[in-house]
């Protein structure tokens, strides 16, 4: 039931949206990331901007800092439109090198500071970097690449020194520190001209995808794109305000760290706490020492505090809002009792996307509304296609029901696309309700739900990505319901559900692969078998339940702490590709899992297991 409270907090929202729909960005206008800096440096020169690792910095000395990079870049010979890329841990040396490439009218390409060898040398190539500023601690990483780049040692590489590292750094490598040196001639001190020049529609940054299903793609993000965001996210779903104190432990080079997080209290003149690594130990207790009333999140990061031992003073902490996404229903109101959080700002949206979703409203365990036209089509997960009608347009499907999530195309929610034309294409759907029309194709199935009152406004609910579906025995099934079942096992600490390929069969089986709480098993033997059989056969149909069941140690994530299905899919259940960890098999007819030997092996491989 929805309060008088709840009411009068949607109706502030509401009306923060109404007032910044009637300022909305245009491409043409002369604003960018390096104006809303040294806005803030203009008006809150001596307050706080960011805190990491001992260090504070002020906005004013925050701008005067990105000012110095932007002159130094600007005598390497970068101009507006060149691209830089830009590899570095968390720190506040990233955010200052980003902000001073910014400055010029220069893109800045976000190097995912886990990516190597092939990988690392095919996203520098890819975005045509005119120049490559990274941290000491990457200086193994880059020198692995640099005979495969046509950067020029000694001049198109700069390297920041990082207290942290033990590293030394390359001798062919000018430091950037020595370039930055307040006493060196000149007014490196000074906003850069060039930045008044920008406008909203000149591309800043390249932020790549995760590359989990091939190499790595480069999305191109305007200017335009940032600062709705910003303003969408930031001011009207989490309103901050210049007092908030905001705790980012996610990569700055993604979307969520960067753009939502950075990026919501540079719009603001809040403050934000950087963490070079993620650590579920000390998250809340960093958070109390630094007096943060906010944080940004990622999913699966929810999931790792949550496995983390009760504590009495968990629900003692300063926070009152927190903005992310991927906060699966399944442990949302735990998260949110235990912490006692009182609003949870869940978004949606992707690097290249053209329009994404919010939780303004405060609802539980909802992705929010769509901000621009969207519509939700019936998808064939055991084809991977959009399924048409006699006329050859999609059909919508029924409220409630999982459909393909598909956002409209249009001037004011444009796809800027990724930097290959040809990747861009593959994501656009055409003649979807009419002929002519073109939608993104977002590649999520999500389900309209009902959250009471809301202003009219339907609210969505992630089920799946498209890849992420299995068909078995005729029926489709998302691995992540699936998933969020078994995790709801009191022994369970995290699942990973996908299907695999059972010769002989259509359609893929169901797997699991399941990392046990430590503290309740210490080996095989403690695996409660009989209850979690009887837990899945309880809550989820004969065609959901996993026919094999992989026990890890740990689980294979991402550097934004989604789970890694790609390889696990690859290996299957052959027990030659999975190493130490042990394959579970539920036998046609049998209750209860058991050791995949190898005699029911060869059996299956021979099409003979019943299968």
């Amino acid at each position: 039931m929805t309060s008088v409270r709840d009411i009068l907090d949607m109706t502030r929202t509401l009306g923060r949206a109404i007032r910044l729909r009637r300022k909305v960005p245009q491409p043409s206008d002369r604003h960018s990331l390096g104006r809303m800096l040294e806005q803030q440096a203009r008006q809150r020169p001596e307050e706080t901007a960011l805190i990491c690792e001992g260090q504070e910095l002020t906005w004013g000395a925050f701008n005067t800092r990105a000012n110095r990079v932007a002159h130094q870049l600007r005598d390497a010979g970068i101009a507006h439109g060149d691209c830089v890329a830009l590899m570095m841990e968390n720190r506040i040396d990233f955010l200052v090198c980003l902000m001073g490439i910014c400055k010029l009218g220069a893109i800045a390409s976000l190097i995912n500071t886990h990516q190597r060898d092939e990988v690392l040398a095919h996203s520098l190539t890819l975005t045509r970097a005119k120049c490559m500023v990274y941290g000491e601690e990457m200086i193994e990483a880059v020198a692995a690449v640099r005979g495969k780049l046509d950067l020029r040692a000694g001049e198109d590489y700069l390297q920041v020194p990082d207290p942290q590292s033990s590293k030394t750094g390359a001798a062919d490598v000018p430091e950037w520190a020595a370039f930055c040196d307040p006493s060196r001639p000149g007014n490196l001190d000074d906003d850069p001209e060039e930045t008044a020049e920008i406008t909203l529609g000149d591309p800043c940054l390249y932020i790549f995808t995760s590359g989990t299903t091939g190499l790595p793609k480069a999305a191109i993000v305007s200017g335009e794109r940032c600062i709705r965001a910003m303003q969408g996210m930031g001011e009207v779903c989490l309103d901050i305000q210049p007092g908030d104190r905001l705790y980012n432990p996610l990569p700055l080079y993604h979307t969520t760290g960067l753009i939502i997080g950075f990026g919501s209290v540079l719009h603001a003149g809040a403050s934000m706490v950087i963490k070079r690594k993620f650590s579920a130990s000390r998250f809340f207790d960093e958070i109390r020492e630094h007096q943060c009333n906010s944080f940004v999140y990622i999913g699966e990061m929810c999931r790792y505090l949550m496995h983390q031992p009760t504590r009495t003073d968990d629900a003692d902490n300063p926070i009152v809002k927190i903005i992310g996404n991927g906060l699966r229903p399944d442990i949302w109101m735990d998260f949110k009792h235990r912490f006692d959080i009182p609003k949870i700002c869940e978004i949606y949206g992707a690097s290249e996307g053209n329009s994404g979703f919010v939780n303004a409203f405060n609802k539980d365990c909802t992705i929010g509304f769509g901000i621009s036209p969207h519509v939700l089509v019936r998808y064939d997960a055991d084809s991977d296609e959009i399924v048409r009608n006699s006329e050859g347009f999609c059909i919508q499907v029924a409220k409630g029901e999982p459909g393909l999530l598909l956002n409209e195309v249009s001037e004011a929610a444009r796809f800027d696309g990724y930097t290959d034309p040809e990747a861009s294409e593959k994501k656009l759907v055409r003649n979807v309700l009419k002929t002519g029309d073109v939608y993104f194709n977002t590649g999520d199935l999500i389900r309209q739900i009902d959250v009471g009152f809301a202003f009219g406004r339907p609210h969505y609910q992630f089920v799946d990505r498209t890849g992420d579906t299995f068909r078995w025995k005729g029926e489709n099934c998302s691995t992540n319901e699936v998933g969020e079942i078994i995790n709801a096992h009191p022994q369970v600490q995290t699942s990973n559900v996908y299907g695999v390929e059972i010769p002989g069969t259509d359609g893929r089986a169901g797997m699991a692969a399941i990392t046990f709480d430590p503290e309740q098993v210490a080996s095989d033997r403690d695996i409660d078998w009989e209850g979690l059989t009887r837990h899945i056969d309880d809550k989820l149909a004969s065609y959901a339940r996993p026919i094999f069941i992989r026990v890890q140690r740990e689980q294979p994530t991402t550097s934004t702490f989604k789970l890694q299905k790609t390889e696990l899919k690859r290996q299957a259940f052959h027990p030659d590709a999975v190493g130490e960890d042990r394959i579970y098999v539920r036998k046609p007819g049998a209750d209860r899992y058991e050791p995949l030997d190898e005699a029911f092996y060869d059996r299956v491989i021979a099409q003979d297991a019943g299968y």
